[in-house]
């Protein structure tokens, strides 16, 4: 199989533009869910307010129709087990998610390394459920089980110097066969802003539909940053890093024109007016932020950050 460089990789093949009017079928997820008791989440059951029985909305959310799951789980950007959208779903079975942990670090007055299961119970149950949008050239409605990211910032005291948060995902290539290729600088590096990481619509997430996460979904826990595009999450993290400085993340090392630090939902920006529900053919508008403007435009105010450099 031949694997591009980044430089060989047009934007279309690595975000779908929205435009697209068809798409083959998708492949319904064939890999079992981890058991759900290991982490306090339950089956999703019917008829059960949000599949989610047991948890409790958090404060933000949409009355959007959810995405089914088969296609949340089956459809998916994880370039670590390849660059296909039903790949993830094919190949992270390999993935072991226990034990694990979380190693937090830099300009902080309490570092810590947390187990998984540790680091789930951080927040109180009602700051577990949000049903947010999430694009990526197409988009999704997904009932995240989680909670703010604000909840571990607040615990373990950031510096004055800090003024990035670096994420971290897993470097297992023997298990993540994407990392075996030079598509990208591995591990895969994203950071936001410390504003941006304190918002309370930037979540740590464990589960959706009242599931854990699937592994092509980035277990045990990823990051769920609902106004930005979806490269900006990032997925099976095990180390969460404050720093003064900038990061360079991975994207950014890859084309950092088109996928720069400030890859927030800018449609026009990136020439994607328009995007795809996935499970529909129908296009729609690409809103600014993703919609979530009132919310999070306040952040980048007289600036054009936004967008692209």
């Amino acid at each position: 199989m031949l694997i591009k460089r980044p430089p060989d990789i047009p934007p279309s093949e690595i975000t779908p533009p929205g435009i697209c009017r068809s798409r083959r079928e998708f492949v319904a997820a064939t890999l079992a869910l981890a058991a759900a008791t290991s982490l306090g989440l339950r089956p999703s059951r019917a008829g059960a307010a949000d599949g989610l029985p047991g948890l409790h909305p958090g404060p933000f959310g949409t009355d959007e129709a959810r995405t089914p799951l088969k296609l949340v789980t089956g459809y998916n950007n994880f370039y670590e087990f390849g660059t296909g959208k039903e790949d993830p779903a094919r190949r992270a079975g390999s993935l072991r998610t226990r034990p694990w942990t979380v190693a937090v670090e830099g300009l902080v007055k309490r570092p810590a390394t947390y187990d998984i299961d540790t680091l789930l119970k951080l927040a109180p149950p009602e700051e577990r459920v949000y049903r947010l949008r999430c694009v990526e050239g197409w988009s999704m409605v997904i009932p995240w089980a989680g909670y703010s990211l604000a909840e571990l910032i607040k615990r373990v005291e950031p510096l004055g110097s800090a003024r990035f948060v670096e994420f971290t995902t897993l470097y297992d290539p023997a298990r993540m066969p994407g990392q075996r290729s030079r598509l990208l600088a591995w591990p895969y590096v994203e950071a936001l802003r410390l504003d941006e990481a304190r918002h309370p619509l930037t979540l740590l997430a464990f589960g959706l539909y009242g599931e854990v996460l699937p592994n092509q979904n980035g277990a045990p826990v990823r990051l769920v940053v609902p106004w930005k595009y979806g490269f900006k999450s990032a997925k099976s993290i095990v180390r969460i890093r404050f720093v003064e400085q900038e990061p360079v993340t991975t994207w950014m090392r890859a084309s950092g024109g088109q996928y720069g630090f400030y890859a927030n939902v800018d449609p026009e920006g990136r020439g994607q007016a328009w995007e795809r529900r996935v499970g529909s053919f129908s296009r729609r508008r690409t809103l600014p932020f993703n919609g979530y403007g009132d919310q999070v435009a306040s952040l980048y105010a007289g600036r054009e950050q936004h967008r692209q450099p």
